[in-house]
């Protein structure tokens, strides 16, 4: 459903395009459509977006942010698939959370109430 002003899709670049989407899919159970070698969109069952063939930016830019029921089971399932965690769990009002790195260098966080 389309939302007046709500977050409707998500683009990343990613220089390896089947290395990123093994990371989302084995970490997050995303599932994703090829539209040519360069582009793959996905969605997480909720959200859609994709990845787009490209050099990352170093730069800091916005900040994608998952939840997670199960914040610790979240930093294992990030380290399986290939992830790089970038600050580890920490506090803040309202919860916790922790960043991480996927396999083209873009940083996310997920985040819990508890």
């Amino acid at each position: 459903m389309n939302a007046h002003h709500r977050i409707n899709y998500i683009e990343l670049p990613a220089d390896d395009l089947e290395a990123i989407k093994k990371f989302y899919a084995g970490a997050f159970g995303w599932t994703f459509t090829d539209y040519g070698p360069d582009y793959t969109a996905f969605t997480d069952g909720s959200l859609e977006g994709g990845f787009t063939k490209g050099e990352v930016a170093k730069e800091s830019g916005p900040l994608v942010i998952l939840y997670s029921s199960q914040l610790e089971g979240s930093v294992s399932d990030v380290q399986n698939a290939g992830g790089t965690i970038a600050k580890p769990i920490y506090a803040f009002p309202g919860g916790r959370r922790f960043h991480f790195l996927d396999p083209a260098g873009n940083e996310l966080a997920i985040w819990s109430e508890t």
